[in-house]
């Protein structure tokens, strides 16, 4: 697997739990606290997602100029 599709997989893995907590709230049948941190953290964990997926399209691109 490659980064970009581990970063992609990361990305909807983190969106995926983020809906689900949002889901958890809307039903009123939450642990606000819980659901708080679940909130930030896949915040955070789409971030760093992201970051690798920044990271990989520019080390593709760099060694698309050396190819060049």
């Amino acid at each position: 697997m490659n980064a970009t599709s581990s970063a992609a997989a990361g990305m909807m893995a983190a969106s995926s739990r983020f809906n689900a907590s949002a889901q958890r709230v809307a039903g009123g049948d939450a642990d606000y606290a819980v659901e708080a941190v679940e909130a930030v953290a896949s915040k955070t964990a789409f971030k760093a997602s992201l970051a690798v997926m920044k990271t990989a399209d520019e080390m593709l691109g760099s060694l698309l100029d050396i190819k060049a």
